[in-house]
């Protein structure tokens, strides 16, 4: 199991207790909140791996580094044995549409497609109040579907829960990949010696609840389970090329 948002964080400890009733589970998350970094990896800096405790136990390992580098280190160094499968969140949010390229939550998972394991990416929304126990239990009995059936090879799940009880919930979407982005803008600043800088941020679009994407799906108060491979090559696209005529 892995995170975006930190050892410490909330999501994870729910996912953790749920999981542990169907088998071993090694904990590895970043040490500190990691949420928007998509799937860098540290290559110029030591990563430093320390082990963290919660209520006087053992909880897992606290990496200095991002998701990637947590997959990475679990299945290559910390393990004793590549795992069964690779769980990461829950993080707080959803990453739908083409927000997914940014998540860490959601490159986790990514990157455990890379070395051949089954791998579940679980968000919440956060724009209502957050619970996160039914969450972790759904978690856990997908997670048991993914042991039974498997995945196909570079394939991942990635899974968005809306933010309300289990009463509310209206049922399970099997959805494709939406193109939902924020409405980005940038607040221009200027620090005390008059040099300016920039924070970026956003705001949400309308949400069009009728479409079979991630974002329409949870405000339907819908589960929402989108397959998502890491082959990006747009086939269709290659026959086009072909026929550039393209030479030197």
């Amino acid at each position: 199991m892995t995170n975006d948002d930190g050892i410490s964080s909330c999501g994870l400890d729910r996912l953790y207790h749920e999981m542990k009733k169907i088998g071993r589970v090694f904990l590895i998350a970043p040490d500190s909140e990691q949420s928007a970094i998509g799937h860098a990896i540290t290559v110029k800096e030591d990563i430093r791996v320390e082990k963290y405790f919660k209520n006087g136990k053992f909880f897992g390992y606290a990496v200095s580094g991002t998701p990637a580098d947590c997959v990475k280190l679990g299945i290559v160094e910390l393990m004793p044995e590549p795992p069964d499968i690779v769980i990461s969140g829950i993080n707080n949010g959803e990453n739908t549409g083409l927000n997914i390229i940014y998540s860490g939550t959601v490159s986790a998972a990514f990157e455990a497609t890379i070395f051949r394991i089954p791998s579940i990416a679980i968000s919440l929304g956060n724009w209502r109040k957050v619970d996160f126990n039914f969450a972790a239990k759904f978690g856990k009995k997908l997670a048991e579907k993914v042991l039974k059936f498997g995945l196909p090879e570079g394939t991942f799940l990635n899974v968005n829960i809306p933010p309300v009880s289990k009463t509310n919930i209206k049922g399970v979407s099997i959805t494709k990949q939406g193109n939902e982005k924020f409405i980005e803008y940038f607040t221009k600043k200027t620090d005390n010696m008059n040099r300016v800088y920039y924070k970026i941020n956003g705001r949400r679009r309308r949400v069009n609840k009728k479409l079979e994407t991630e974002e329409s799906t949870i405000h339907r108060m819908e589960i929402s389970i989108t397959p998502i491979n890491y082959d990006m090559t747009d086939y269709k696209m290659i026959e086009k090329l072909k026929k550039w005529d393209i030479s030197f």
